[in-house]
């Protein structure tokens, strides 16, 4: 959410702003609203001091004269056109917040400007593609032919998008989450969580899922939703909140399933796992001072890199453009994974600082100091990374010409097994 004093302030700025990250927003009418509600601010103050004056007339007053009877009359209509100006004042303030809640987040000054993913700027590779002496099968080929991911049955089941790991699959799954958990928590300090998979409405507001994107997301009958990502949870276990800033940095890691309503054709990503409705992630959010919150930025890429690296999985990191960033980040770099079969990188991570966006919607704030002036907290977040993801990625890097997957050496205790092949 924005402020809207400087919203409204620093409206021509806004405007370019927008225009540099494709926004269709009216602008006009949040100008208009706000200028309105200043005037109906303005009237209600004044009233309410005319009010108090009558008021302090009367006591001195016989209550009898005829003077008392015609103040008494007008101090009635005084009251009847202050809760009326009241209301409306309310009424435009909803509007209000209504209309900002679907603004998105102002990005950084140093965020490359462009319409989309063609302006995004490499700013670091890491690993050399591996050089296959044969032609490289796709994930889901692999997979069905190991017997560790069951397509068919998936839809059979629950539809298109949904798919089940079996045995070797659902073991390699499960390493990945630990192995990804205890990397960032014993070697890089976040507190692990274990977050509910259903938040409420608040929740999924707090971190700008809602009201926006209500149309991408899965909702119960009892108006709770199914989490996109544990983001919305973790971030919003200080929603409402007053921290101390000696707490600060806050870092948590999370594992979650992620349920995501996605409509349209994507492709090859019909097929296989890179676009569920259902899939796993292990979450990395952060709580910190607002001076901090790039220096915290940078330090989330490289926990993230971290599990690349550890998996020796080649990647390449990039800054995103106006026109390719999330609704409510200032700032995001993706971390794209090589795929052998697709011969190009895909995202395996999306690491974003949201500056005090997310904490203005969700109440978050703290103070330097006992008694200081409550401020908001800048919050971060960052995919450690997408399980599926990571997943496909080891299956295609790590393929063998026989159709065997070699297991990388980090997550060789996790899976007690140095290989996977056919049975």
């Amino acid at each position: 959410m924005h402020d809207l004093k400087n919203f409204v302030e620093n409206l021509q700025l806004v405007r370019a702003k927008m225009n540099e990250r494709n926004a269709k927003v009216d602008l006009d009418g949040i100008e208009g609203l706000a200028l309105r509600r200043r005037e109906l601010l303005n009237s209600f103050d004044k009233m309410r001091f005319e009010q108090r004056q009558a008021g302090e007339q009367m006591k001195r007053m016989d209550k009898s004269s005829p003077e008392a009877v015609a103040l008494r009359e007008q101090l009635r209509e005084a009251s009847d056109q202050l809760k009326a100006t009241e209301s409306e004042r309310n009424a435009v303030e909803a509007e209000l917040q209504e209309r900002l809640a679907y603004i998105p987040n102002l990005h950084q000054d140093d965020v490359p400007v462009g319409p989309d993913e063609s302006a995004n700027v490499e700013v670091e590779r890491w690993g050399e593609p591996r050089q296959f002496d044969f032609e490289p099968k796709a994930h889901w080929d692999l997979g069905e032919a190991l017997q560790i991911l069951d397509f068919d049955r998936g839809a059979k089941v629950s539809g298109a998008r949904f798919t089940f790991l079996k045995g070797m699959g659902a073991r390699l799954e499960r390493a990945l989450i630990n192995f990804m958990v205890d990397l960032h928590a014993n070697e890089h300090g976040y507190e692990e969580l274990w977050p509910p998979a259903l938040v409420n409405r608040a929740s999924m507001t707090g971190t700008g899922q809602l009201p926006k994107f209500v149309a991408d997301m899965f909702k119960t009958d009892n108006e709770l939703f199914l989490v996109p990502t544990a983001e919305v949870p973790v971030t919003n276990y200080h929603r409402e909140e007053m921290l101390e800033g000696a707490q600060l940095p806050i870092k948590y890691v999370a594992y979650s399933p992620c349920f995501r309503l996605e409509a349209g054709s994507y492709g090859q990503d019909t097929r296989g796992l890179i676009r569920q409705h259902q899939f796993d992630k292990v979450e990395l959010v952060k709580f910190c001072h607002p001076e901090q919150s790039e220096a915290e930025h940078q330090a989330l890429v490289r926990d993230a890199g971290a599990v690349l690296r550890r998996l020796g999985l080649p990647y390449r990191t990039m800054l995103l453009s106006s026109g390719d960033m999330g609704f409510s980040a200032s700032k995001c770099y993706d971390l794209e994974v090589w795929l052998p079969a697709q011969g190009r990188y895909r995202e395996i991570s999306s690491c974003s600082n949201f500056g005090d966006f997310q904490a203005r919607r969700a109440s978050i704030r703290f103070r330097r100091e006992p008694g200081a002036k409550p401020e908001f907290v800048h919050t971060l977040n960052g995919s450690g990374l997408a399980i599926g993801r990571c997943l496909v990625a080891i299956l295609e890097n790590y393929q063998e010409a026989d159709g065997s997957i070699r297991i990388p050496e980090a997550l060789q205790p996790y899976m007690r097994c140095e290989r996977i092949a056919a049975s």
